[in-house]
């Protein structure tokens, strides 16, 4: 019976590693030859409509949440607070039941659709506006 191969531990070479410059909001596309010859202003619009687009999509994320919570109170608060959906039975089991399992899927399936596709808006907008220069 022959002897299984050794386990050989590989690792980098230990050279010294210039640590990549901190980055910050959205990536860019490395610079090429024609971006370089661009002038400061096309940098420093470039860095404002980033800013905007950064500043859009989070206006966007915090009014899904805060929007995305207040139906899912109300819908919550509903189905507590309406005693007439535990009378009302579907099948052997009381509406609110119903609700409670299946109503709050329908309402996490639309708001995530619709934050997609504004996000979506959003970033064609920041391209059409970068790509316009």
């Amino acid at each position: 019976m022959t002897e299984p191969p050794r386990r050989v531990r590989v690792i980098a070479p230990q050279t010294a590693r210039r640590s990549a410059p901190a980055t910050r909001g959205i990536a860019l596309p490395p610079s090429s030859a024609a971006s370089a010859a661009r002038d400061a202003s096309a940098d420093d619009a470039d860095a404002v409509y980033a800013r905007a687009l950064r500043t859009s999509q989070l206006r966007l994320a915090l009014g899904t949440v805060a929007g995305f919570v207040v139906v899912m109170v109300a819908l919550t608060l509903v189905i507590t607070l309406v005693p007439v959906l535990d009378r009302v039975v579907v099948w052997g089991v009381p509406l609110s039941w119903l609700l409670h399992a299946f109503a709050f899927y329908p309402v996490i399936a639309v708001f995530a659709v619709l934050y997609v596709r504004t996000a979506a808006r959003n970033e064609r907008r920041y391209r059409q506006l970068r790509d316009r220069e």
